[in-house]
């Protein structure tokens, strides 16, 4: 993008700084660096500006990958590797004032996954590589985060046809739907990976007002780390934000059943050996025990009302608080 005469005491430090954001968000880090300079130059106290030339310099110095990666998958999942160690060091330079921070990591963002989205497209241009569900679940999400809403959506269908029960996938896809409009889906989409594994489930990279909120919650009922994506889904259903749900298939269901029982071994047996493992299987007990309910819901009998009523006991005694919480939805 041509800079022209943007770097004289007639444009503002406001525009300069739109002007920047507008090229990060095409991907264009030199341009970018251009505006952000010369509008230090207005202004070299300038807050918001000081504080977006420290994360597109740290951004430069670590976006191009190691020569010895030649393959463009790895090119893009090494820049994508890199987000853990930024959120690091947003943690040290601290925040912005206002909302001057926000929209800088907003072009920040798009930047870093149109760059890395590039990497990926090359190699699915020729069209050699659509059975590579890893490679087709990187570009859809690098097309989301670069604002490609449509076509992130088409690659990451094309990865859940080939990878069904992968909660990343899934999520990733549940998230794209939330952002096209298509609440439903994503409902059905977010309970089901959830339910697979609550821990493949990037909650960092999740763009949606649904699931932002409910996590939101979920940290303010006093839960942290990882044991917060553990517990979305069990208050997500409980607060009916996954109130979308479906029948299961009969091995699913077979599958339910042995779960639950190796669950239920493995809660009543807690040696506290590995507290993790320990705090994930209460959370993820009750929500498998709610996934029995609904299969009892949907095929309700005379036969099936003794199998809710046993397994509302079964809630009450892991949880008394999610038991009454559970029971005054109108279960049963």
């Amino acid at each position: 993008m041509d800079r022209g005469s943007s770097g004289n005491d007639k444009t503002g430090v406001e525009e300069l700084i739109h002007k920047a954001y507008e090229c990060l968000k095409d991907g264009d880090a030199d341009s970018a660096m251009g505006f952000l300079k010369d509008a230090l130059k207005l202004d070299y106290e300038h807050e918001e500006v000081r504080y977006a030339l420290k994360c597109l310099n740290w951004w430069c110095e670590k976006i191009k990958p190691p020569d010895a990666l030649k393959n463009p998958s790895l090119k893009g999942g090494y820049i994508l590797s890199q987000w853990e160690s930024y959120f690091a060091f947003l943690e040290r330079i601290g925040k912005t004032r206002g909302e001057t921070g926000d929209s800088c990591q907003k072009a920040i963002k798009r930047f870093v996954f149109v760059v890395a989205m590039n990497h990926f497209l090359v190699l699915l241009a020729d069209g050699s590589s659509q059975n590579d569900a890893l490679l087709l679940f990187q570009a859809g999400r690098c097309c989301k985060g670069a604002g490609e809403k449509e076509k992130a959506l088409n690659y990451l269908e094309q990865a859940s046809r080939l990878k069904k029960d992968d909660s990343a996938i899934l999520s990733e896809l549940a998230d794209v739907n939330a952002l096209l409009g298509d609440e439903r889906a994503a409902k059905v989409l977010f309970r089901e990976a959830f339910f697979l594994d609550p821990q493949q489930v990037d909650l960092k990279s999740m763009e949606s007002e649904m699931i932002h909120k409910l996590r939101d919650r979920v940290r303010e009922l006093g839960y942290n780390g990882n044991e917060v994506a553990e517990w979305i889904p069990v208050w997500g259903c409980i607060w009916g934000v996954f109130s979308v749900r479906r029948e299961l298939k009969p091995v699913e269901l077979g599958r339910l059943k042995q779960s639950i029982f190796s669950l239920e071994n493995e809660y009543r047996s807690d040696s506290g050996a590995d507290r993790e493992v320990s705090a994930f299987s209460k959370p993820r007990l009750l929500n498998q025990y709610f996934w029995l309910m609904d299969h009892y819901e949907h095929n309700r009998g005379a036969d099936t009302v003794k199998f809710m009523e046993e397994t509302m006991m079964k809630i009450k005694c892991v949880d008394t608080v999610i038991h009454d919480q559970y029971r005054d939805r109108g279960v049963l």
